[in-house]
């Protein structure tokens, strides 16, 4: 779940009671899947490849390798090594992604700016490089296939957690609602459990809309009691039945289970590495909480109470070799609390489920800023809680697959198989990524990367070629599930790439706007034309298409780019960067609004008054830089090339009062670079510049000779500021137009037949069948306006 957004809070800045407040908060959010682990872990492992015998060689076995998973992949891997990886505070497989692309020019991603790396939040770790991380940069950079292996790799690991957020409903409430076993005959049971569980999962997805804020005041206590109530059964299971267990704890009852069971011992890893599904959260819930509380919450409550609950179940199973019940978590519970601990499991499922439901939300909503997955409604649930998101499309497809897997598969063994795989595919992800980040981005030497990647992939390899020998066995799933998911995703991103190539190569120039006019039968109406681009320079071919069949535009005339950069928050007063296209006296303007992989967009209502208020701030900022530098400056610095070089700056526009002191400073010398911030934009698909840098170009300022005065030099350009406020409230008045591109993309003749497939057949397919550009950015039909393109690529 998304409880805020904030960032990894350092010691200094922490208070003990703000720490431990955080902890407990966490515990509903972080915990819930890793604490109701318990439930299946050692009935799946049981479930057929090995058998409990009297020597106990088998349960010592499984509890060693328990607690040694659980000991070196959440408490080492993730606790000391994972968290410290975070960006701006915020954790997860995107947030890795980002980390790399800002210390290593490996991004897909078009519509790079320099001026992006002015954000506050694109913080770069800076000790020293050395040879060897800076050699791994330039092979990454140099090669485009890597790229793409790198894209590739973290689809795989975001279709994993979209397939761990279909299974783990599934598998949490079916495994709590199995404890009626015990208190029904094999007859009702048997019709009783998957009906339940069915009625859990609606009821649980039908919730989802309200948001959990609502409830979630009721998470932590849920999961600090579920956590209390294993901890004390283990611990009277251990006292009552075995005192001694604690021996197995040893690794040398590791290589004793695997000598005696071989191959079957072997399998049954699919089962021992549930014991750490829902570690990933730690990591992917980092920007909610601090690191050390999450830190603390683990290591002081969380760790101890699941190491605790194993060792109870092992100690009860070490006296009870009767086989003809299957292992259960709720044979170690004491018959007088069996119904208690049943309820309180049942809740606890739920909460779990709840946390890896909202993160597949929260993953989906990443996936479609970055270009990744298509467009679906995005609800934001909560006005106080930033990120906390709401997908009914997603919801609802969720709800049917976990209801179909629960009937489908009605075996705790099978949705174990699907899930383990899905689990050890998302930590193999991680692993990879935090080991390209110690070179990248902390500079470490290589050789420290490659012992992380070696000894902890080597852990999750193990368990990962255990689940993957379950293929027939459930684990098939996942692999379909992820097979699907990257195949839209890799399309959706790849037509995306091509059809912003093809608006790049075919945009119009600025002189061509600045020629249009009476004299070509061209006239302009009153009002705001707003006309949404992918581009972040030059005039796009669907506004030259709009005004070739319908010869008029508005008086006020914006081009808005809302793009996405690779930080996971944009600060809202650094989200709007305006500048001019044309002279002043066109009134026309250009808008790049930034948003992060974690920021929830505006709506269109809010988004129009705030897009109007900060052109009026970049008007009354504009022309009083020119009255503070010079009365005399023209209206545009000539470019080399004859063009207005303002399109080729934009500015920073806070958000101030008009009548109020300006947010900015005058640069020393009274130079173009100086009158607004200019940035050079990188286009990072073909490497070439697309804006013209600052300084690229001599810059002249003339000053006028005549003998107008001072102070009526400043009273004009007072009028004309006035003036271009009036205008811009009057086409505000008159209504605004949102001007959109409706694409169509085919592939062009002679192309292979993989690519006529994905682009004829593949996206267009899902752009037919997904939320529209204009439902995605809620505009208006009234106030739509849209222009048919084809896209040959």
């Amino acid at each position: 779940m998304d409880l805020g957004y904030g960032r990894c809070w350092k010691s200094s800045e922490e208070s003990w009671k703000t720490i431990m407040l955080l902890a407990y908060q966490s515990l509903g959010v972080v915990y819930g899947d890793l604490s109701i682990s318990p439930l299946y872990v050692y009935a799946s492992t049981f479930a057929e490849d090995i058998q409990h015998s009297d020597t106990n060689e088998e349960i010592y076995g499984v509890l060693s390798f328990v607690f040694w998973t659980l000991t070196l992949v959440p408490l080492f891997k993730y606790v000391f090594i994972v968290l410290q990886a975070d960006d701006n505070g915020e954790g997860g497989t995107f947030a890795l992604y980002s980390l790399i692309c800002r210390h290593a020019k490996v991004s897909l991603l078009p519509n790079r700016q320099v001026a992006d790396e002015e954000l506050s939040t694109y913080k770069l770790e800076h000790p020293p490089e050395n040879k060897n991380s800076s050699k791994l940069k330039t092979l990454l950079e140099r090669h485009r296939r890597l790229h793409t292996a790198l894209l590739i790799l973290v689809l795989l690991g975001t279709c994993m957690v979209i397939g761990d957020g279909l299974l783990t409903p599934a598998i949490s409430v079916f495994s709590a609602v199995s404890g009626l076993e015990l208190s029904m005959s094999k007859e009702h049971h048997q019709y009783a459990v998957v009906p339940i569980t069915c009625f859990i999962l609606v009821c649980l997805f039908a919730l989802q809309h309200y948001g959990t804020h609502r409830i979630g005041f009721l998470f932590a206590p849920v999961v600090l009691t579920w956590l209390l109530c294993i901890s004390a059964l283990g611990l009277y299971n251990i006292l009552h039945w075995n005192p001694h267990v604690y021996k197995a704890l040893s690794p040398y009852y590791m290589f004793k289970f695997l000598r005696k069971t071989r191959m079957g011992g072997w399998l049954s890893l699919g089962g021992v590495l549930l014991c750490i599904t829902g570690s990933e959260a730690m990591f992917a819930d980092l920007g909610h909480f601090s690191c050390t509380a999450i830190q603390i919450a683990f290591t002081f409550l969380v760790y101890p109470a699941l190491i605790l609950a194993y060792m109870g179940q092992a100690a009860y199973l070490s006296k009870h070799h009767d086989n003809r019940n299957p292992i259960s978590f709720y044979l170690s519970v004491p018959k007088i609390v069996r119904w208690p601990v049943l309820i309180v499991a049942i809740l606890a499922s739920v909460v779990g489920s709840q946390a890896i439901i909202s993160g597949t939300f929260s993953i989906i909503n990443q996936s479609q800023s970055l270009g990744c997955f298509p467009r679906v409604k995005v609800v934001h649930t909560s006005d106080k809680i930033h990120g906390q998101v709401y997908i009914p499309e997603i919801n609802w497809m969720l709800m049917i697959l976990c209801i179909a897997v629960t009937i489908g598969f009605r075996d705790i063994k099978h949705m174990g198989n699907a899930s383990g795989l899905a689990v050890m595919t998302v930590m193999l992800v991680t692993t990879c990524l935090t080991s390209l980040v110690i070179i990248l981005c902390w500079h470490k030497p290589p050789i420290l990367s490659l012992c992380f990647l070696l000894f902890f992939g080597s852990i999750e390899l193990l368990y990962f070629s255990a689940s993957l020998t379950k293929f027939a066995e459930g684990a098939w799933l996942p692999i379909l599930l992820a097979l699907f998911l990257m195949t839209v995703m890799f399309v959706w991103h790849y037509a995306s790439i091509k059809k912003y190539e093809f608006d790049l190569h075919n945009k119009v120039s600025l002189e061509w706007l600045l020629d249009l006019g009476p004299s070509l039968g061209i006239i302009r109406v009153p009002g705001i034309g707003v006309v949404f681009t992918d581009l972040i320079s030059g005039i796009p071919a669907n506004f030259s298409r709009f005004v070739t069949n319908l010869p008029a535009f508005h008086r006020i005339l914006v081009f808005v780019c809302l793009k996405s950069v690779p930080v996971p928050h944009v600060p809202p007063e650094e989200r709007y960067l305006v500048g001019r296209v044309g002279p002043s006296s066109h009134r026309s303007y250009r808008c790049i609004i930034r948003y992060g992989y974690r920021d929830v967009h505006q709506d269109v209502d809010s988004f129009e008054a705030e897009l109007v208020n900060r052109l009026a701030e970049f008007i009354h900022l504009n022309w009083t830089q020119r009255d503070a530098i010079g009365s005399g400056v023209k209206d545009d610095c000539p470019s080399s090339n004859g063009s207005s070089s303002s399109e080729h700056r934009l500015t920073v526009i806070r958000r101030v009062s008009i009548t109020g002191a300006p947010a900015y400073e005058i640069g020393e010398s009274p130079s173009c670079a100086s009158v607004s911030l200019g940035f050079p934009s990188i286009e990072s698909l073909a490497d070439v510049i697309e804006m013209e840098p600052v300084g690229a170009a001599k810059k002249t300022v003339r000053f006028a000779q005549d003998d107008v005065s001072e102070a009526d030099s400043r009273t004009e350009i007072e009028k004309q500021m006035r003036e271009e406020l009036h205008d811009l409230l009057a086409a505000q008045q008159s209504g605004t137009a949102f001007i959109l591109g409706q694409s169509h993309v085919r592939a062009k003749q002679g192309s292979s037949l993989l690519k006529r497939l994905a682009l004829n057949f593949g996206y267009n397919f899902l752009r037919r069948n997904c939320r529209g550009q204009d439902v995605a950015l809620k505009v208006p039909p009234v106030s739509l306006l849209e222009v048919g393109m084809v896209y040959v690529v």
